[in-house]
């Protein structure tokens, strides 16, 4: 039986997402201006993913929150795509599957939100993460899409749902 277990964010999440996500972008040397750790939001994703069409899915171990994906309906993207987002994990659980959870429930939501493609922003320094998503069949593009804000991402990948 795995023992992690996939729930929708609430309010008492926030601080060890925001520690997980600033932890793992020190941890691979991605911890710089125009990413996700400095924005005011990772610190109130709760309240950020209480919007229209977005979904925000916490992983949990013995009832401690180990990690986090979501989808978000980006601006300036197509309304038929939504992004993957502010998908992280504490070194602990990478390995053990708890990705492969997030990233399954995050398909579904999209879809389940109407939406046909699912895209993604990331960094050259996060090895393990570009790896995953290449097996999940996200393909390259040559360029961003829509308007994240994430100057810091070079690395650009879509997924048709």
């Amino acid at each position: 039986m795995n023992p992690i277990n996939i729930k929708l964010i609430e309010k008492a999440d926030n601080p060890a997402l925001a520690t997980i996500i600033r932890g793992a972008l020190k941890e691979f040397g991605a911890n710089r201006p125009g990413t996700v750790y400095y924005d005011d939001s990772t610190d109130h994703l709760f309240e950020l993913f209480q919007q229209e069409k977005a979904v925000y899915h916490v992983a949990e171990m013995n009832g401690q929150v180990v990690g986090g994906a979501g989808i978000f309906p980006t601006e300036g993207l197509n309304e038929d795509t939504c992004e993957l987002v502010k998908m992280y994990l504490s070194p602990a659980v990478r390995g053990l599957g708890a990705g492969k959870m997030l990233m399954n429930h995050c398909f579904a939501a999209a879809k389940e939100k109407g939406f046909l493609k699912l895209y993604l922003e990331t960094m050259p320094e996060l090895i393990f993460a570009i790896p995953m998503y290449e097996k999940f069949g996200f393909t390259y593009l040559k360029g961003p899409l829509g308007n994240s804000g994430h100057t810091g991402c070079a690395i650009w990948m879509i997924k048709e749902l």
